[in-house]
């Protein structure tokens, strides 16, 4: 049988993990509003989606403290989602004669994405924010690396190269606005794109979308759109792993703007309809 070699490329924070590897440092170090950081850097388009931690860690005076070992607690006291250590195990395993080469790639400090996911995912197949320290003071010296917005898509893209994959063999699976661009690029090579949360701009690019706690779920779209199994099928693929899918919903919903006619009154109202 010949094996179809395919790249499967993860974000992690809200992907792999219920947690916001930023919020989790504040929360630790006890500063506070970051989430109106977040937001004021976004509005101001100051830096890519996903690089706002990045840039505070560099020019925000309270996390001026921030050391190696911070990041590496926070990266210990994320909570992964379910079956999280079998993804890489089925993924590199192979399903039905195609293979599939796992990495992480995030826009988060590497300190912290090693340390979440260490005896799971090697420490050579996870590309994140990559800092230099200060060897006397601790300090961030320097930002070498950010993997976010179009950093994002060089790092996946140059995987792909590396590994001589095709770029509809490209499989990526993302939370939120950070991973829009890697997704535009991903389906515009054909290539599988999956959306792991309901943010209105990402299931609108992504091809499919799933939502759960457990993250095997991810490759129920993998399943149907690259290896061609119908449900039921799906169903005897986990139960061969000694798992159940227990519901499986599947929906479409239709977002729908009503604004007013040239010739009526009232208000514009924002539906949203499920079929």
């Amino acid at each position: 049988m010949t094996t179809r070699h395919y790249l499967f490329v993860s974000d992690f924070d809200q992907t792999l993990s219920f947690n916001d590897s930023g919020r989790m440092l504040s929360d630790l170090l006890g500063i506070g509003g970051f989430d109106d950081k977040v937001g004021g850097l976004s509005r101001l388009n100051l830096v890519q989606s996903g690089a706002e931690l990045t840039y505070l860690l560099r020019h925000d005076p309270e996390f001026r403290r921030v050391r190696r070992q911070d990041l590496e607690e926070v990266g210990r006291r994320i909570r992964l989602k379910r079956n999280i250590q079998l993804l890489p195990d089925v993924l590199e395993r192979g399903i039905e004669g195609y293979c599939f080469d796992f990495y992480v790639v995030s826009a988060a400090p590497e300190e912290i994405v090693h340390a979440a996911l260490a005896g799971i995912v090697p420490a050579s197949r996870i590309i994140g924010t990559r800092l230099r320290w200060n060897a006397d003071s601790g300090e961030i010296d320097s930002v070498e690396r950010v993997t976010a917005g179009y950093g994002k898509v060089e790092a996946v893209e140059s995987l792909r190269t590396t590994l001589g994959v095709p770029r509809e063999r490209l499989v990526y699976v993302g939370d939120g606005s950070s991973d829009l661009h890697v997704m535009l690029h991903a389906n515009r090579g054909e290539g599988l794109t999956i959306a792991v949360s309901q943010s209105r701009r990402i299931t609108q690019v992504a091809r499919r979308t799933v939502l759960s706690d457990d993250a095997l779920a991810v490759l129920v779209p993998l399943l149907e759109e690259i290896v061609g199994y119908d449900p039921a099928r799906i169903r005897e693929f986990f139960q061969a792993q000694g798992l159940a899918i227990q519901e499986w919903d599947r929906v479409r919903t239709d977002w729908v703007t009503i604004g007013e006619s040239a010739d009526g009154d009232g208000d514009a109202r924002g539906l949203a309809v499920v079929a």
